[in-house]
């Protein structure tokens, strides 16, 4: 099996390397990755400009290059240089994806992007809450999980979220819950004005999303697809067309 291994963290991530490092037990695996880190970028990719890839020696013994572009310009661009691939994986994200968070990943857009390419795409990110990143207790979880979802009818497009002392696995529906989102004013050390955005969630968990998961220390499974279209409201408004005046 040929696994292309991404993140939005950049070439040179702690979590790039640990994903591949069991990404290897299943099969070949090639990294394709930013030069610099991406975070939050969403589905953003390279049109004004070319792109460029340079090979990147003494990655852990893995084939490995850096892009100057987006997360989801690195998986096509992996891609092509491979001639395709069976499985993207693409992490691990130095922290949580969870709920809103879902739009703008760069992670999550790597993996949307390799399912646009007609590729099986697993995003993976990990609690982090500013401590330096340790993946050991994660990789017999990430191994049960690319084992799981390269099995017999498994869905094209996973997020996946690690926490940090994982007891188990779970399949889990996206939070969607109501944020607190304000601009936050400060000033740097020249007494220049600068804002920070800040989102803060105004509401619990509801059982079995992936935040109510991770309060409980399961790995979260999000299937997700590609369509937005709001299938409820569509066919409440066939509904009422149907029924008589």
């Amino acid at each position: 099996m040929k696994i292309l291994v991404s993140n939005d963290d950049g070439i040179f991530s702690p979590g790039l390397i640990a994903l591949a490092e069991v990404a290897s037990q299943f099969g070949d695996v090639m990294i394709f990755a930013p030069d610099f880190e991406q975070s939050a970028v969403g589905h953003a990719i390279t049109i004004q400009r070319p792109l460029q890839y340079h090979r990147v020696k003494m990655l852990k013994g893995f084939e490995a290059y850096r892009v100057n572009g987006t997360p989801a310009d690195c998986v096509a661009m992996g891609l092509f240089h491979w001639g395709g691939a069976d499985l993207v994986l693409s992490g691990i994200n130095l922290g949580s994806n969870l709920g809103n968070d879902i739009w703008h990943s760069g992670t999550v857009a790597a993996a949307k992007q390799a399912v646009l390419l007609g590729v099986q795409g697993v995003a993976f990110s990990q609690v982090i809450n500013g401590e330096e990143p340790s993946y050991e207790k994660q990789k017999p979880y990430i191994a049960e999980v690319v084992r799981l979802l390269t099995g017999e009818h498994p869905p094209r497009l996973v997020n996946v979220n690690l926490p940090k002392n994982p007891t188990g696995i779970r399949w889990t529906h996206q939070s969607v819950r109501a944020y607190n989102g304000k601009m936050v004013e400060s000033q740097d050390p020249m007494g220049r004005k600068h804002y920070w955005f800040s989102a803060i969630p105004l509401t619990a968990p509801d059982e079995n999303s992936d935040r109510w998961a991770m309060e409980k220390d399961l790995v979260s499974l999000t299937p997700l697809r590609l369509s937005l279209t709001d299938d409820e409201w569509l066919q409440n408004l066939a509904t009422e067309q149907a029924s008589p005046v």
